[in-house]
């Protein structure tokens, strides 16, 4: 299916979940619960984190240690929740998304495991594993990451994409810079679905599994490679899967 063709149908969805709300408040919930968990767990397996989807989900709604699981692991799973729950909140404010919201977000990503750097960005070179991509110097950094708050902000004053492809080039263009000494994965799935949460359109959740995971870097390189349009039909791909996660939850009326 090409891109037109799947915002299209994406649209169509959103128009629907729309003309359904507010959805009774147990379903909201539910939902909310479900995508909190399936993010947390799919997001952070991607980067390696060894908690799967159970474990996960007694971390976050019970509170338990699971044995033999390091510490970091839980701790990501909590900060990644702490950062949902931050964009939940922020995400309906008037003012544009800024490189200030992202450091913050980055700030809860690495809380606790990692807090000299914990929404700072960094002062060493770093090495994306996998990629030919080599991430700008770090004195390049802040002055990059300046420009990309410029066309954030630029982007949501005009609005001028589609909100799908603002938030997959929002996501590509940050992991292009690679700001962090730790954590851009995260930090870049966390604003493409504030992003999408702005412009409410449901959120886009990357499959962890091995073959999904491959397309996606597979997508980004050839992003890399001055090619984004596979990266944003696989982004839309996803928005569209969650959409429907919505749709077969509206009560039939």
């Amino acid at each position: 299916m090409e891109l037109e063709e799947t915002l299209k149908i994406i649209d169509e969805k959103k128009a629907k979940i729309d003309r359904a709300r507010p959805m009774p408040k147990i379903i909201v919930d539910k939902l909310l619960e479900y995508f909190t968990v399936e993010w947390t767990y799919t997001s952070n397996a991607i980067e390696g984190n060894s908690l799967d989807r159970a474990e996960t989900l007694a971390v976050l709604k019970d509170g338990v240690t699971i044995g033999g699981k390091p510490l970091k692991d839980h701790l990501e799973a909590i900060n990644h929740k702490k950062a949902i729950d931050y964009i939940n909140e922020i995400f309906t404010k008037v003012e544009p998304i800024t490189q200030k919201d992202v450091k913050y977000i980055h700030s809860l990503v690495l809380r606790d495991i990692n807090d000299k750097y914990a929404g700072r960005y960094r002062d060493v070179d770093v090495v994306i594993v996998g990629a030919k991509h080599t991430p700008p110097l770090p004195v390049k950094v802040p002055g990059l990451m300046d420009e990309f708050s410029c066309w954030l902000v630029e982007r949501q004053e005009k609005q001028d994409l589609h909100p799908v492809e603002f938030a997959a080039l929002a996501h590509y263009e940050f992991v292009h810079i690679h700001p962090f000494i730790d954590g851009n994965g995260r930090t870049a799935r966390l604003l493409m679905n504030l992003i999408l949460m702005k412009y409410g359109y449901p959120i886009a959740i990357i499959d962890c599994e091995r073959e999904p995971r491959s397309i996606y870097y597979n997508a980004i390189r050839e992003a890399d490679r001055g090619n984004d349009i596979p990266f944003k039909l696989l982004i839309a791909q996803y928005v569209n899967e969650t959409a429907d996660k919505y749709l077969g939850s509206i009560p039939p009326k």
